[in-house]
C-alpha cells in the first residue's frame, strides 16, 4: 500500500529546499510521536468526560501534536498534517455542538447544561453508560484544537512570502 510520501522524507510535506534549516532528529521524532500524541489526546477526551476538563486537556494535547508538526516542517507541513481541516470550521462546529448539547436539556425541562445518562446493556461490554457531557467535551475539544490550529496558521503566515499569506489577512 503506497502512502504517496516519498521514502526519503519523514514528514508529509516532503523535503524543504532550505536543508541547512532542517532538523532530521526533530523530523524523525515528529513522525514517530505525532499519531501517539493524537491517540493520547483522544484517550484524555474519552476518559476525562466524567470529570471536568477532558475535552480541554485533550484538545490542548492534540494542538501540541500539530504545533510539533509546525515546528518540524513549517506552515507547509502544518497544512499537510491538518489534512484540509479548516480551523474556522472546527471552531464553529465545536461551538455549535456545545450550545446544542447544553440547550437540549431545556427540551426536557432541566436547567441549562444538565447532563443526561443513558445506560445500555451490550453483549461484549456488559453495561455501557453514555453521558451527554461527552458531547460537550467533544465540542470543547474541537474548539481548542481549532483555536490552536488557527494560531499556528497565523504565526506561519507572518514569515510566509506574500503569495502564501491567506486572503484577507493583513500583516503589519
Amino acid at each position: 500500500m503506497s502512502t504517496g510520501i516519498p521514502p526519503d522524507t519523514w514528514l508529509l510535506a516532503g523535503r524543504d529546499e532550505r536543508l541547512e534549516e532542517r532538523s532530521l532528529p526533530l523530523e524523525l521524532a515528529t513522525a514517530l510521536l505525532f499519531r501517539t500524541i493524537v491517540l493520547f489526546s483522544l484517550y484524555l477526551l474519552i476518559a476525562g468526560h466524567g470529570s471536568t476538563g477532558g475535552g480541554f486537556a485533550g484538545g490542548l494535547v492534540a494542538g501540541i501534536a500539530f504545533v510539533l508538526r509546525y515546528v518540524a516542517g513549517g506552515p507547509r507541513e502544518l497544512r499537510a498534517a491538518a489534512g484540509g481541516l479548516d480551523p474556522g470550521v472546527l471552531l464553529g462546529a465545536g461551538l455549535l455542538l456545545v450550545l446544542v448539547t447544553c440547550s437540549a436539556a431545556w427540551l426536557f425541562g432541566e436547567p441549562f447544561a444538565s447532563s443526561a445518562v443513558l445506560q445500555l446493556t451490550v453483549p461484549v461490554f456488559d453495561e455501557l453508560k453514555l453521558v451527554s457531557s461527552l458531547l460537550i467535551d467533544v465540542g470543547i475539544y474541537l474548539l481548542v484544537l481549532g483555536a490552536v490550529l488557527d494560531m499556528a496558521r497565523l504565526l506561519g503566515a507572518r514569515g510566509a512570502p506574500e503569495a502564501e499569506v491567506p486572503e484577507g489577512l493583513e500583516l503589519r
